[in-house]
């Protein structure tokens, strides 16, 4: 943390603007040999930038912002630039000659926030999401945790277990007098409701769900149309469609955006008992493992062989006879079908994704406050109230290690890891 980091915080050159960061303690002095002097804190000036040599870089829009109050907790500095390959490249440049600067590692401007208190670890959980988020439904789930309202409910569950323990301990230390003889009347049911709100939200489909999209298996035995029902689908030709038996011989995924939704659209190899060569009874055992952990598997086969909670899909619909009585009939070669299949998908996804409109956990906060709930549950305030004052630390431990008051490096690295450089 006494090191000053720097890189390109904006999209890949070129572009119109290429935004620099630097943050640390040597910021400020950075900036001051590329420009001559310090600007107004925190108020944009027009600069020209200059190398050790003093020949010009560019001429760019400067800011200084000196720490604690800035998105790090420290000496920040931003310069927007003229965004063409060979001016960031320059300046990047220059910036790795000052003495006492490195380049960031990815995520590292966004960690040293964490470290100085400017967020929390659900906030850059959130903001994590919010980076990755290529669909509509996935930004609005991550700006929920990103903006700091996930937070701001744990930390109300903490204050009400922190109220509680007080309740209690006051009881333990001073039993003999008469104001504080036994905890407050409706205590064990305010305790109740705070388990029970705290498990509805625990309860809810987890947010991987949503970053990583929901994945669609199209299984059934060869040539039964799920490489074109696939291509279909993605509006792309990316699996090879034959009439020869066996074609696909191996899982093929694709992510896909439908309706807003995210979707993996997961090609698996024709399933057959008989006929099969070695490598494509390989792609069949993996069709299989595929059909068993997928969250929507689409059968395009004999409905006696679907496998249990598969959605039965007629395809080639314009080579048979209509009128069936099961399943959706769909024709890629027409079109027909496809659009009540799609909203079929829409509307299935959406009831196992969580709400985006609600707060939800990750998998990691999930089990924390799973944990929480399991300890409140424990407390008896008719019982050992040593006991229960423990049970309510415990609770509390496991809200503060959901915000990262009490945080691995090995579990913040594999955090951080996910971000660019420049964040």
């Amino acid at each position: 943390m006494d090191e000053t980091i720097y890189a390109l915080s904006s999209g890949a050159p070129p572009a119109a603007i290429g935004v620099i960061r630097i943050s640390g303690p040597r910021a400020g002095q950075a900036l001051a040999r590329l420009c001559g002097t310090l600007p107004v804190e925190r108020s944009p000036r027009l600069r020209t930038l200059r190398d050790g040599a003093g020949e010009m870089l560019d001429r760019a829009l400067v800011l200084w912002f000196p720490g604690p109050a800035t998105a790090t907790g420290e000496d920040l500095v931003e310069l927007h630039c003229h965004g063409g390959r060979a001016v960031v490249a320059a300046v990047l440049a220059t910036l790795g000659t000052i003495e006492g600067l490195r380049e960031a590692e990815p995520g590292e401007f966004t960690r040293r926030a964490f470290t100085n208190g400017r967020i929390d670890l659900a906030e850059a959980e959130g903001l994590a999401d919010l980076l990755s988020a290529e669909t509509e439904l996935q930004r609005r789930g991550a700006l929920l945790a990103a903006g700091g309202e996930l937070s701001r409910r744990i930390e109300g569950w903490r204050d009400r277990l922190l109220a509680f323990g007080a309740a209690i301990e006051a009881v333990i230390d001073f039993a003999d007098e008469d104001d504080v003889a036994s905890l407050p009347a409706g205590f064990g049911a305010e305790l109740g409701a705070l388990a029970a709100e705290i498990r509805r939200v625990a309860e809810r489909p987890a947010t991987e769900r949503l970053r990583d999209g929901i994945r669609v298996v199209l299984a059934g035995p060869p040539n039964a149309g799920k490489s074109s029902l696939f291509n279909a689908l993605l509006a792309d030709d990316a699996a090879i469609v034959t009439a020869e038996a066996g074609t696909t011989r191996d899982v093929l995924e694709r992510p896909v955006s439908i309706g807003g939704v995210p979707f993996v659209l997961v090609d698996t190899a024709g399933m057959r008992e008989e006929g099969a060569g070695p490598i494509e009874a390989l792609g069949i055992e993996r069709a299989r493992r595929e059909v068993a952990a997928g969250q929507i598997v689409l059968w395009l086969g004999d409905p006696a062989d679907r496998p249990e909670g598969a959605f039965l899909v007629r395809s080639k619909a314009d080579l048979r006879p209509s009128g069936s009585s099961s399943g959706l009939e769909v024709s890629t070669v027409t079109g027909s079908g496809l659009e009540e299949l799609i909203e079929w998908l829409v509307a299935r996804a959406r009831e196992v994704l969580p709400p985006v409109d609600r707060l939800a956990f990750n998998r990691r906060q999930r089990d924390l406050a799973l944990a929480a709930v399991s300890a409140i549950e424990a407390v008896d305030g008719e019982g050992d109230l040593l006991l229960a004052a423990e049970n309510i630390r415990s609770a509390r431990r496991a809200l503060d290690a959901l915000v990262g008051r009490d945080s691995t490096e090995e579990m913040l690295d594999a955090l951080f890891g996910r971000f660019c450089i420049g964040k």
